[in-house]
């Protein structure tokens, strides 16, 4: 069952205003193809790209630990079919991320779902999405919608959209915005995990002004500062964000999570990694 102290964020997401590209490329080139320089390029030795938070690996680890925190469980391709009403405000909470029927990303999951398979189980409450998106409400919706929802979930299209939807609003932005703040794997995460929750609209605790706040406290590795005092900077105005809410008030996916690991200085999320989350333990080796 999911924790009744779980989180879903506020989903005004207007989209990241990134920094310039990526901090770091490596390219290789042959010259002008004179058998000299090609020779001298051929013995060179070729700087290798750091792992990021998109490798498959790291990325498996990411997903486990937001679904610790949003479904007390390491087991996130079971929450497919998760659909709740957690009386946040933002109506029906469900998927893999936590999409909203309030705040427009469940409205576009389920139109992606529905352009990439028309006559799908859940196409006819599209029009009551659309109603009830920027509201709590359940018109339109109610018990029929939650079966479906479940049913739907069994189809591999729409958990491929669920993941599409979880990458282009949500993973690929935030890991973006971090390489680019310079931060290793660890950053790339606590970014994620706080646009997860939070959004990245125009509010004091969207994402985007977290932060901020943190850049107000200390520089990115990629202004010449240091990673862990970021990262801790970060983390102190992620953690005032959520306390601007009562449903987000429970700092502990932070407090005894996130700052465990910053505390060992485990900036690249090696395992095994061990944590709390509401009281509960978690452990992946």
């Amino acid at each position: 069952m999911p924790n009744p102290h779980k989180r879903t964020a506020i989903r005004v997401v207007l989209g990241l205003a990134l920094l310039a590209a990526p901090t770091t490329a490596f390219a290789a080139s042959s010259g002008d193809g004179a058998p000299a320089r090609a020779a001298s390029d051929a013995a060179a030795p070729r700087a290798v790209a750091a792992v990021g938070l998109d490798d498959p690996a790291k990325k498996e680890i990411a997903m486990k630990l937001v679904s610790s925190a949003e479904n007390s469980s390491l087991d996130w391709k079971a929450q497919y079919k998760y659909i709740e009403d957690i009386g946040d405000g933002r109506g029906y909470t469900a998927g893999i991320i936590g999409f909203c029927s309030g705040t427009g990303d469940m409205l576009d999951l389920v139109e992606l779902y529905t352009a990439r398979k028309p006559g799908n189980v859940l196409a006819k409450y599209l029009p009551a999405l659309r109603e009830v998106d920027g509201t709590d409400s359940h018109q339109g919706l109610g018990s029929a919608f939650e079966r479906d929802w479940a049913k739907a979930a069994s189809d591999s299209a729409f958990k491929k959209a669920q993941d599409d939807e979880r990458d282009r609003v949500y993973f690929n932005p935030s890991v973006k915005q971090a390489k680019s703040d310079g931060v290793g794997v660890l950053g790339q995460f606590i970014y994620y995990d706080a646009i997860v929750m939070h959004g990245n609209g125009t509010d004091s605790a969207a994402f985007r002004n977290i932060r901020k706040k943190a850049l107000a406290k200390a520089k990115s590795p990629a202004q010449g500062g240091d990673e862990i005092t970021y990262l801790n900077a970060f983390l102190d105005a992620r953690v005032w964000a959520m306390k601007q809410e009562e449903a987000h008030s429970d700092t502990s996916r932070v407090d005894t999570a996130q700052r465990v690991f910053v505390r060992n200085k485990n900036l690249n999320l090696n395992t095994p990694l061990d944590w709390k989350v509401y009281g509960d333990s978690f452990h992946i080796g």
